[in-house]
């Protein structure tokens, strides 16, 4: 049985069955996403640049790779330029993907897809609905001392930056 049980413009949320070869039957609530692409921007001194903006599900403001959802009709890379110049006003000549997960497989189906943007080039931001988005650049021990003591704490972020500073 699989149903869906909410529907709004961000996500969906179904109640599925799946029934593994031996008979075993697992049920659950999934959220359905349609995946999210984020940004590692470095320049040429090697800093990162991050967006800083209120989450309300983490009643907090976190310091975050600039990041969204993936529109329809857009690849994971559209989505990562668009999220890139929405937020910071950056663009980038070079880019290159560093990964791609699954922050909470248990109950969403969410991917998101982490790409490295290089040769930079600053222009206008263009923040979209209630976004209010600061941004900052932090040099690659600063972001080191916030990972570890707890200034960042979202995954996208520290999955991006530690794919990108340890695996170049």
């Amino acid at each position: 049985m699989n149903k869906e049980i909410y529907r709004c413009p961000i996500f969906r949320v179904t109640e599925e069955t799946f029934v593994e070869s031996g008979g075993h039957e697992i049920r659950r609530s999934i959220v359905r996403h349609p995946g999210s692409a984020a940004v590692i921007p470095v320049d040429e001194k090697g800093r990162v640049l991050l967006a800083r903006q209120y989450r309300l599900p983490a009643s907090a403001f976190l310091w975050e790779a600039p990041a969204g959802r993936i529109d329809p009709g857009e690849t994971p890379l559209q989505a990562a330029k668009r999220e890139l110049k929405e937020e910071t006003g950056l663009t980038a000549k070079t880019w290159t993907k560093l990964l791609a997960y699954y922050p909470t497989p248990g109950f969403v189906d969410e991917k998101i897809h982490v790409y490295l943007a290089r040769d930079l080039k600053q222009g206008k931001t263009n923040f979209i609905g209630d976004e209010r988005i600061e941004s900052k650049w932090f040099t690659a021990r600063e972001m080191k001392a916030m990972i570890g003591e707890g200034g960042i704490v979202d995954g996208k972020t520290i999955a991006g930056w530690l794919q990108y500073r340890y695996n170049r």
